[in-house]
């Protein structure tokens, strides 16, 4: 994190006008990919932070509000950015909070826990998705950013697995916590309703970055068994063929979204790259651990580290299960369906 912060990493995605490097998605799906291969624990913990600032961005652009002011000051101070969306529990939805809210005319007070909740050691802001109610009564989601040292936040302990330790996927447990005014971005989103512009592009930059730094990952597996010249070149051939077929999926995806609307058609194929990256580097897992060998295996951590870190994409929201209706209903409907 300390590198990470060091490089100007928090600024990555903040708009050069505020002050940061301004990168589109498919510049940080190639950094988040480079990261990955490094370490896949600074990957999967600094997209939590890509995402919420790539909210933060889109909420200053449909809005006269002062995001714009904690964009520059991401840039300037390199804050990092936790999330606190719902996610991490099998069946649970990101727009059903696990963070409730108590509202007391303009006052939002926080209470709930988070877990995991990646960078909670070395967080800034905590971003939160809570519902809040409108004026009719509608419980509809809401964006809340709350600084590390608010009084009632605190970190306990959670991951106990050596594997992805460095993500520092511990719990946040929030206990009344106060919520200023000019924190708080209401959405249009009912709890169990569809997607608004915000969270659509939130959840494109989410599934796009989470697969580029697993597929980092899997890379440096495959950049292990291309250095391995005693392996067969057809072996070779065949992981790199595996990987970089899904990478070039997703940054046809990221370029495609920068050129034009984000909608449901988007983050279709966006889920259609992540499953599809899930195969892929299931494949590539089996295809590279076997071919290193034993030895390799045997001689060094990486191996198995790699292998076991690769597994933790089926782990992030949606379930494949959960969204394979819908995908099915929408491609059925789309005009590339096979004339019956």
């Amino acid at each position: 994190m300390k590198e990470f912060r060091k490089a100007g990493g928090p600024a990555l995605l903040v708009p050069v006008e505020h002050g940061g490097k301004g990168a589109d998605l498919l510049t940080a799906v190639r950094v988040q990919r480079a990261v990955g291969s490094r370490s896949p624990s600074l990957a999967v913990a600094t997209t939590m932070h890509h995402f919420s600032v790539a909210s933060l961005v889109e909420t200053a652009a449909q809005s006269d509000g002062m995001e714009w002011m904690l964009l520059a000051a991401i840039a300037k101070d390199n804050l990092l950015l936790a999330s606190a969306f719902a996610e991490g529990r099998t069946g649970q939805g990101i727009l059903n909070p696990s963070i409730t809210a108590r509202v007391d005319g303009d006052k939002v007070w926080l209470t709930g826990t988070k877990k995991p909740c990646s960078l909670s050691r070395s967080m800034d802001l905590l971003t939160a998705s809570v519902a809040l109610p409108d004026a009719d009564g509608t419980p509809r989601l809401a964006v809340a950013v709350v600084p590390a040292t608010a009084p009632g936040l605190e970190v306990r302990p959670f991951w106990n697995s050596p594997v992805l330790g460095g993500a520092e996927s511990d719990e946040v447990v929030l206990s009344d916590v106060e919520v200023p005014a000019d924190l708080l971005v209401r959405t249009d989103v009912t709890t169990d309703g569809e997607l608004d512009r915000l969270n659509t592009v939130g959840f494109l930059w989410f599934e796009a970055l989470m697969t580029a730094s697993y597929l980092g990952a899997a890379s440096s597996l495959v950049e292990r068994t291309l250095g391995n010249t005693r392996i067969a070149p057809a072996t070779r051939a065949h992981a790199v063929t595996a990987v970089e077929g899904v990478v070039l999926m997703l940054e046809g995806l990221a370029a495609g979204a920068a050129a034009g609307p984000v909608d449901e058609g988007t983050l279709a194929r966006a889920l259609v790259c992540r499953y599809a990256a899930q195969d892929a580097i299931s494949r590539v897992m089996e295809l590279c651990v076997e071919a290193l060998g034993g030895m390799a295996f045997i001689s060094s951590g990486d191996i198995a580290y790699l292998h076991s870190a690769c597994r933790a994409l089926a782990f992030h929201p949606p379930a494949r299960a959960r969204m394979s209706e819908p995908l099915v209903e929408y491609f059925a409907g789309s005009p590339l369906r096979i004339p019956s």
